[in-house]
């Protein structure tokens, strides 16, 4: 099937006992067990497993062409269930602009835990050189946040595999739709399925999707189990309802987004735009060569400084001042705000994520609130 059947058809069961063909929600957080003592309709306890979560699963893996996948209670939930499943005193390559959340999870939570080192992944040769003995992680993260840096993956992946390393990849800006790590060869696809996939700002979620059932995805789907960081059936049930239309959402995301790129790269009051759909993109070769699509996710300088960007945000009326990103509705930020001292976010950038309203409309807010 192709991806927009899946999307529809994968993650929904007909009811057996009323035939309703959307798959109703399963509250019930624990299940009858059979004259034996067995589980005859596959379920013990909601926090191993839920029907709704079951189907949310199933849509996810096949989205990502995988073999499994376990959804969690957030993105970060996700991330960190890599972590805790490598072994004490493992040594993590990641990339210098990681998501400010996943890179203070790895500095605070797992502090004392794993070692990790921030490379900048457009340099093969220095991630090379970052490789140590106990070395048994790369993680990427392309489009990057907030930057849009494009990682060569099949390039990463070569070096990985020659040092025997688990390679993970965040692929929540590029979704399925228009990125396929694990056919590039990754091993294992993170997504905050609060994003794209959820599509409607409207409930919190993560993703982990495998490209084999190996031994480090079983510790990985114990630590799920244990740990309890699930996704309640009722978000189960919003992502999936989401990601029934998040095929065509995704290109009306896209086909705004460049719009918009390309008319801020002309605008007199920016400095410069990052979106790999531009020519004038540093990696967009690279993009062009894994990517089926642009996404909807773009960043800008302001001309002058964090004063003028400022002043840009605080004037539009169609985008809102929010952070986030993948809903229906057009959102702005200064990013460098949200990522706190420690960012290394121009202060003069504004983060965009591009929504599904009329691009015209977008655009004369942009040119207004520009017009400083």
């Amino acid at each position: 099937m192709k991806i927009e059947t899946i999307a529809i058809h994968a993650g929904n069961n007909i009811d057996e006992a009323s035939r309703a063909v959307i798959q109703p929600i399963t509250l019930s957080t624990t299940f009858e067990r059979g004259p034996e003592g067995d589980y005859p309709g596959g379920f013990i306890y909601t926090r191993a497993g839920n029907p709704n979560r079951q189907s949310l699963e199933q849509v996810l893996f096949r989205l990502e062409g995988g073999a499994d996948a376990c959804a969690f209670s957030s993105g970060n939930a996700a991330g960190g269930c890599v972590f805790q499943a490598l072994e004490p005193g493992s040594h993590i390559i990641a990339p210098e602009d990681m998501y400010h959340g996943l890179r203070n999870q790895i500095n605070e939570v797992f502090r004392g835990i794993h070692e990790v080192t921030y490379v900048d992944m457009m340099d093969l040769e220095k991630v090379e050189r970052s490789i140590l003995p106990n070395t048994k992680l790369i993680w990427l993260e392309t489009p990057s946040n907030p930057l849009l840096k494009i990682t060569d993956i099949k390039a990463i992946v070569s070096i990985a595999k020659r040092n025997n390393i688990i390679v993970a990849c965040d692929n929540t800006f590029a979704t399925p739709l228009f990125q396929r790590p694990l056919e590039l060869g990754c091993d294992i696809v993170m997504h905050s399925t609060t994003k794209y996939l959820g599509g409607h700002s409207d409930v919190l979620g993560g993703a982990l999707i495998t490209k084999e059932q190996n031994a480090f995805w079983t510790r990985i789907r114990s630590i799920h189990e244990l740990s309890g960081a699930v996704p309640s059936p009722f978000d189960c049930f919003l992502i999936v309802r989401g990601i029934k239309t998040f095929p065509y959402r995704m290109r009306g995301h896209a086909e705004n987004a460049l719009k918009i790129a390309r008319y801020l790269e002309d605008h007199p009051s920016v400095e410069k735009v990052f979106y790999p759909g531009l020519e004038s993109h540093p990696q967009h070769e690279i993009a062009k060569t894994q990517m089926q699509g642009w996404g909807g996710m773009l960043s800008f300088l302001v001309k002058g400084g964090v004063t003028e960007a400022l002043q840009a945000i605080n004037k539009v009326t169609i985008f809102t001042q929010a952070t986030s990103l993948g809903g229906v509705e057009s959102l702005i930020e200064h990013r460098a705000s949200i990522e706190g001292p420690q960012t290394k976010t121009p202060q003069n950038l504004l983060r965009v994520s591009v929504g599904l309203e009329n691009v015209e409309d977008l655009l004369k807010d942009l040119d207004q609130a520009l017009s400083l």
